[in-house]
């Protein structure tokens, strides 16, 4: 299957030829595979090299004459390394980019810890103002890169992983999809969380939510999928209990319990295989369905 980062460079080079408006600004990743949309834009395609400071620091300036920038890299160099510039360049100056990045929390371990970044969603929520989309398969991703470009000024984060579900998910922009409804408990699947969710719980009547945006967070479709059962259970691709506050926000009024699952804090140092940090977190089928089926009983 076509991966979110592939469908990422495909639509984005469409995107520069449709609207003269976007800009992107690379820092070494990905560069090649937008060579042929450089030559065609090459005043609206700028790559700073391994800067990624500067990365922002362009994206903003872009955005300072009217332009919305699309800013790329790994996770880990878009949001941790320039997070100065992230908090200052664009939040506290007051403009807006789309920040999309690849290799989610653990893409690529082999690359080691620098490349890991479970924290980047919790880092942003720091900020003020930010819509976070977090896709599960190239399809949304390519939806909501599409609704994060038009999205006038705003200050958009689109989270790419190589970790994907099988299948799309009709998805709105900022509002959670029903996948599946019961009466004993509600568990929220975020982006390529869904399937292996779905596979743990095929024998628990309980509601499944389905998000691809986080920020803002659709506290209303959660507190109508807990009428008669306030028992949460929040799945996560990044650092665990990301979303916790918002849930509890969601359910300030109503007695409710609260399980949250995602990336420990804990360092893990031996880098492993995709599948074996899913395992090793316990964020793969069988944990997931152990954990589950012990919080609702």
């Amino acid at each position: 299957m076509e991966t979110m980062r592939e469908r990422f460079i495909e639509t984005t080079s469409q995107l520069l030829d449709e609207d003269q408006r976007l800009a992107v600004v690379l820092a070494d990743i990905s560069a090649a595979s937008f060579h042929a949309a450089a030559e065609r834009h090459p005043d609206r395609l700028i790559n700073v090299g391994i800067r990624e400071q500067l990365l922002i620091g362009a994206a903003a300036g872009l955005a300072f004459t009217g332009l919305r920038p699309i800013a790329h890299t790994f996770a880990s160099f878009l949001v941790e390394r320039p997070f100065e510039q992230v908090k200052l360049d664009l939040g506290h100056q007051g403009v807006g980019a789309v920040l999309v990045s690849a290799a989610g929390s653990y893409d690529w371990p082999a690359g080691g810890r620098t490349h890991m970044a479970p924290g980047d969603v919790a880092l942003l929520d720091t900020l003020p103002d930010w819509t976070v989309h977090v896709p599960g398969h190239p399809d949304e991703a390519e939806q909501l890169l599409r609704h994060a470009a038009a999205d006038g000024d705003r200050k958009v984060y689109v989270r790419l992983s190589d970790h994907a579900n099988e299948h799309a998910t009709r998805i709105e922009p900022g509002r959670f999809t029903v996948v599946r409804r019961g009466s004993r408990g509600t568990v929220l699947a975020v982006g390529p969380m869904l399937d292996a969710v779905l596979a743990a719980t095929g024998n628990l009547d309980v509601t499944v939510l389905y998000a691809a945006t986080v920020r803002p967070f659709d506290g209303a479709a959660l507190r109508a999928a807990t009428e008669g059962n306030a028992d949460v259970v929040l799945v996560e691709p990044y650092l665990a209990g990301t979303s916790a506050n918002e849930a509890h926000e969601a359910l300030a009024d109503r007695p409710h319990r609260l399980l949250s699952l995602g990336v420990p804090r804990g360092e893990h140092r031996q880098y492993g295989s995709v599948p074996e940090h899913l395992a090793a977190y316990g964020l793969d089928a069988p944990g997931l369905r152990d954990r589950i089926g012990t919080f609702l009983q």
